[in-house]
């Protein structure tokens, strides 16, 4: 957490670079806030662009622990043309107070506090690494950093952050080609005009090790640079073998701090190495013939927590991230601001790692498991550039504050994986059929009780010569505009037109003495994306709106490296559109605005999903429906007493799934109508909420805890395998040491509660940590 180093004794500070255009919040920090189930998270979000960076939030305090927390008045985000209060549109911050009180040290961990959103698990088209779902739709390519995509699969760090942002809804309108369920915003640490140095160093069961060091010093008055490092060593509570470690640095410098011309060069590195998990596989159910009997209910195994049917000698996951951003400003006064960003990012991620797949049943035949190796060797390099120009201006008597943007990027993956010499199947039988297990299947089946981890798998590996290269070239404009009728009636519209061209190639290659030819794909779509909200407010403090928007999500969205790529069969696809309405209201409520509570009602409707037509060919002709709820709030009931969280019900169903195969007659493939028309999303809970509230007894002493509920979550869309619903305590203490020193003790998953926690494939359920007790000191000077 950020602090002021000349502050007076007990007081804590936190700046951040507020744009000419955006007023200044003087409001307190955040201790944990927890969420009712009753009110929706939506008001405290700001989708910020670097480029113009965050409003001021000034934090004081009589004691480190004593705070009080306060979303700035306006998002740092100039495509959000009106203040949060009186945006159309369901927006979620998490600020680091938060982050930091709960203990989060993963951009996963953070994001339990939002519900809504869902985490997938890795599959053998999906890369491991942040799958996130929103409101029910695929949002792994929607994560953006200050405001610019953040391409290639990743496992993101928190140490450079200074806060998370989640739009909830159609995104395109923002940030071009996305899902139909939002998209996550992460805004990075930048100098501030003062000096301060925080670290934190923590200690903790599992091997838990972690350090942090954020330093900002201003050298000249126009000139602050900032450096923040990140050290992470850990393993995984209640599971065996599982680890990793992982070291961070991100530089800054800001010249013109007070001039009307400012430029921010920043860098940012994370690398990480460890032994993935494996999960645990499903029960197998049955559906017809004479294994029936043997069905399994479809929840994960019923094994020991700890169980991991990974092989230590094979399996492994590395990552690195580099980015490197420039981002200059100019002010030319009477609110006018011309803001330009570039920036260039190349991310890695490199794995071979155990899956245990149980598609042939082995299970509840055999009690076995087959070890499937997935693999990746991957990387992703982007070279993006953004030009907006923001300012307000009166025409026929109406006050409108604008946007006008363009952007340009250019994104490649290349492509490939890992061949074994053996391979991975059972030799015996041929497949991954696992009839029995052990040294005469080369391992490769182990058992369902106690595998052994440690078995000697023996095995040579290369890089596949099948490397795929995609290159994916972006060009948008976009305008935004909130128009001020009288002090009651505001407007919101916005437009974005984005060209977008992706190629796919895969050079002539020969594999096993057989040779492959070349293959070359490509799309080409241009898409226009809007949306309009009017707004009502009843009284300064609150607004009730009602919006309407769109998002294309167009073939091979995720450039290359995830699970919607680009193939033959979906090349020449229109992209697919959803359309969303919302109806909602926010209220700033208690003296000074310290409470905000927010609820929407909304529905979100895909009428030419992708899905396979009665020909046989993939067609748009699906559809899909999301009718949901959401509540939530945020902010301080009393100066000790703080809260943040929200509830979240989502009706989400798959209505025209399209065809599957039912045979072939006279040489014809016949098909019919899918019989999982009508199934729930899968990686989507009915329901789901999260609490988090810290009261501060005495001027020294905090304490504060947890609750986060998920309901029942299916693995497919056939619904037959599923992670049951759970709920999940925390809980956290601290303690001002002295003026430079507090303590903090988390303790997550207070009840040792076995739940899964990532579920996107039909072959198994990512196992959740147990109980994870954290020791941390946080130091300021």
């Amino acid at each position: 957490m950020k602090q002021k180093n000349s502050a007076p004794a007990g007081a804590i500070q936190s700046r951040k670079h507020t744009p000419s255009s955006a007023p200044r919040l003087h409001g307190g920090t955040a201790l944990a806030a927890f969420a009712t189930l009753a009110m929706p998270l939506a008001l405290h979000a700001q989708t910020a662009d670097k480029a113009s960076q965050l409003p001021e939030v000034k934090v004081t305090a009589t004691t480190s622990t004593e705070r009080l927390v306060q979303a700035p008045v306006r998002s740092a985000n100039d495509k959000l043309t009106a203040p949060l209060l009186d945006t159309p549109k369901s927006v979620t911050v998490i600020p680091a107070e938060i982050i930091a009180q709960t203990g989060a040290v993963s951009l996963t961990d953070a994001l339990r506090t939002v519900p809504g959103i869902t985490i997938g698990a890795g599959e053998g088209g999906n890369p491991v690494g942040d799958n996130l779902f929103i409101r029910g739709y695929n949002a792994q390519t929607d994560t953006y950093i200050d405001g610019i995509r953040d391409t290639g699969s990743q496992s993101r760090e928190i140490f450079d952050l200074e806060q998370i942002e989640v739009i909830k809804g159609p995104n395109s309108a923002y940030g071009g080609r996305s899902s139909a369920g939002g998209g996550i915003n992460l805004i990075s640490k930048s100098p501030k005009t003062e000096n301060f140095t925080n670290a934190t160093v923590g200690l903790g069961n599992a091997k838990y090790r972690r350090a942090t060091a954020d330093v900002n010093r201003v050298i000249s008055d126009d000139v602050a640079v900032r450096l923040n490092l990140m050290f992470h060593d850990a393993h995984v509570a209640g599971r065996d073998f599982i680890h990793g470690d992982r070291w961070g640095i991100a530089p800054s410098i800001t010249f013109g701090l007070k001039s009307a011309t400012q430029a921010t060069l920043s860098y940012y590195h994370m690398q990480s190495s460890e032994l993935p998990d494996t999960g645990l596989p499903f029960n197998n159910p049955f559906s017809s013939g004479a294994n029936v009997a043997k069905n399994g209910n479809g929840t994960p195994v019923d094994v020991p927590r700890s169980t991991f049917y990974g092989l230590v000698n094979r399996d492994f996951r590395d990552t690195k991230t580099d980015i490197g951003t420039i981002d200059v400003r100019h002010d030319f006064g009477n609110n006018l601001v011309l803001r330009n960003v570039t920036r260039y990012g190349k991310s890695g991620n490199d794995y071979v790692w155990t899956q245990p797949d149980d598609s042939k049943g082995n299970t509840m035949l055999y009690g076995t498991v087959w070890r499937r190796a997935n693999t990746r060797v991957t990387d992703t390099s982007a070279v993006a550039n953004a030009t907006s120009l923001g300012g307000e201006f009166l025409a026929g008597g109406f006050k409108h504050t604008y946007t006008l943007g363009l952007e340009l990027s250019r994104e490649e993956t290349n492509r490939s994986s890992y061949i074994f010499t053996p391979g991975t199947n059972n030799p015996l039988t041929k497949t991954f059929t696992c009839p029995t297990s052990g040294a005469t299947t080369l391992y490769n089946c182990a058992p369902l009780i106690n595998p052994n981890a440690n078995d000697p798998w023996v095995y040579t590996r290369t890089v596949s010569p099948a490397r795929t290269t995609v290159v994916t070239n972006t060009r948008s404009v976009y305008g935004f505009d909130t128009i001020e009728f009288t002090p009651q009636w505001l407007l919101n519209v916005g437009i974005r037109w984005d060209d977008y061209k992706s190629s796919l190639n895969v050079p002539q290659y020969t594999l096993n003495n057989t040779t492959t030819a070349a293959s070359n794909l490509n799309v080409h779509s241009t898409f226009a994306n809007y949306q309009a909200g009017l707004v009502y407010k009843p009284s300064t403090n609150s607004s009730v709106y009602i919006s309407y928007g769109t998002s294309s999500t167009p073939p091979g969205n995720d450039g290359g490296d995830g699970l919607d790529g680009l193939s033959a069969a979906v090349q020449n696809l229109q992209p697919q559109d959803s359309k969303s309405f919302e109806l909602g209201t926010k209220w700033e409520v208690l003296p000074g605005g310290r409470l905000s509570l927010s609820g929407a009602y909304f529905q979100s409707d895909m009428n030419n999903a992708r899905v396979t037509a009665p020909d046989g060919n993939t067609q748009n002709v699906g559809s899909k429906q999301v009718k949901g709820v959401e509540l939530g709030i945020s902010g301080n009931f009393t100066k000790e007493w703080s809260v943040f969280g929200g509830y979240t019900h989502l009706n989400a169903v798959v209505e025209n799934n399209g065809f599957v195969s039912t045979g072939v007659v006279n040489g014809v493939t016949q098909y019919a109508p899918s019989p999982y028309n009508g199934n729930q999303f899968p990686t989507t809970p009915k329901n789901s909420a999260s609490l988090w509230t810290a009261y501060t007894v005495t001027p020294a002493i905090t304490i504060g805890g947890g609750i986060n509920y998920v309901d029942k979550v299916y693995a497919s869309v056939a619904n037959n395998k599923f992670a049951p619903a759970y709920t999940r305590f925390d809980a956290m203490a601290s303690y001002v040491l002295s003026r430079n020193v507090t303590l903090q003790l988390n303790i997550q998953n207070l009840t040792d509660k076995l739940y899964f926690d990532k579920v996107s494939s039909p072959h198994y359920a990512g196992v959740a940590p147990g109980r994870t007790a954290t020791l941390t000191a946080n130091i300021k000077f």
